[in-house]
């Protein structure tokens, strides 16, 4: 009876003896309910959620390295690169300092993927992993993002609806982006001469986005006319059909 609720169910079952019911439903409400805070238990599952996904982050950045590196076209630039500044021929010392075969191999893989690491800006889903880009900085930085978000709102309907300036190349860039349902990091993943394409055609217009999503519609359907794997599909579906569930009597 330390607790003032307590206290008061108490009293009020003393008052009212015959409310029998009443009374085990507070009593069992009261010992079953949690006894740990649930904010507590929200910040400990953000937090979680926030380390696993940092350290996937990690790993897909990682194997994204590795994977560069194994590409003949990146590993000779970068190896070129090391030598220029004079990093592989340290490897190769003499003397006391000599180490076998393996040692400089794998010490010539590091110099190669730190220099990939350094050159090769890595976008989307295998980009270098950032501090703030983790839910629990999400959430805290939730009100100051909504808060940029109405004024560049407010700046964009001042600037092109109100004063009808013309769009410039981040605002066309933008517009794009929208109409093909891309986020950020899925649109910064694209070739540099694929956005020169997009604003070669002007495909901030409307009208013209339309034309240019038939085009690629069309394209597809073209490429997957001349598939092997999709003409067998679409043969085995001709002749086969996906099976069917019958009901024969015996």
């Amino acid at each position: 009876l330390q607790d003032e609720e307590t206290r008061k169910d108490y009293d009020y079952m003393l008052d009212h003896p015959e409310e029998y019911y009443r009374h085990y439903y507070h009593y069992y409400s009261r010992r079953l309910a949690p006894k740990v805070d649930v904010r507590i238990v929200i910040l400990v599952t953000v937090c979680a959620i926030s380390v696993f996904q940092f350290f996937s982050w990690w790993s897909s950045y990682n194997e994204a390295i590795n994977y560069l590196a194994t590409v003949p076209k990146y590993r000779i630039q970068a190896a070129e690169i090391a030598r220029q500044q004079g990093l592989l021929n340290k490897t190769k010392e003499k003397g006391k300092n000599r180490r076998s075969k393996e040692e400089i191999r794998e010490e010539e893989e590091e110099i190669i993927k730190d220099i990939i690491k350094n050159k090769i800006d890595i976008k989307g889903g295998y980009q270098k992993p950032k501090i703030h880009d983790i839910l629990l900085f999400q959430i805290l930085l939730a009100p100051f993002y909504l808060c940029k978000y109405i004024a560049w709102y407010c700046w964009w309907i001042y600037c092109f609806t109100i004063k009808g300036q013309e769009y410039g190349v981040e605002e066309k860039l933008y517009i794009i982006r929208r109409y093909m349902k891309m986020s950020q990091s899925q649109f910064d993943s694209l070739e540099d001469h694929q956005k020169e394409t997009f604003l070669e055609r002007q495909l901030w217009i409307r009208e013209n986005y339309e034309v240019y999503k038939r085009e690629q519609e069309e394209e597809l359907k073209k490429k997957m006319a001349m598939d092997p794997r999709w003409k067998r599909y679409r043969r085995w579906m001709k002749n086969e059909g996906p099976g069917r569930l019958t009901f024969i009597d015996d």
